[in-house]
C-alpha cells in the first residue's frame, strides 16, 4: 500500500508534517478538527505537499526527518515540488 508524507500550511503560517494513506482525507480530518492537536486551533489548514512513499515505516521515517528541518527548509522543499 503507498503511503504518503505531507506537510500542510496552517492559517497562522506555520506547517504541519505528517503521513497517511489518503492525503485528501487527511485534509478533511484537519480542517474538521478531527486531526492533531496542533491543527485544530490553527484552522484552516491547505496540503502544500505530498511525496508518496512505498510503505508506511518509509514515510514515519520521512515524516520524522521532515519535522526536523527549520521553516525556511520546509518553505524551499515545497517550492522545489511545486516546480516540478
Amino acid at each position: 500500500m503507498t503511503c504518503y508524507c505531507y506537510i500542510l500550511e496552517c492559517a497562522d503560517g506555520t506547517y504541519y508534517t505528517g503521513w497517511t494513506t489518503d492525503p485528501e482525507r487527511r485534509l478533511r480530518q484537519h480542517n474538521t478538527g478531527r486531526g492533531a492537536r496542533y491543527t485544530r486551533t490553527r484552522r484552516p489548514v491547505r496540503l502544500v505537499y505530498v511525496e508518496p512513499q512505498p510503505d508506511r515505516s518509509s514515510a514515519m521515517r520521512r515524516e520524522r526527518k521532515i519535522k526536523t528541518l527549520p521553516h525556511l527548509k520546509k518553505q524551499a522543499l515545497i517550492r522545489e515540488n511545486s516546480r516540478g
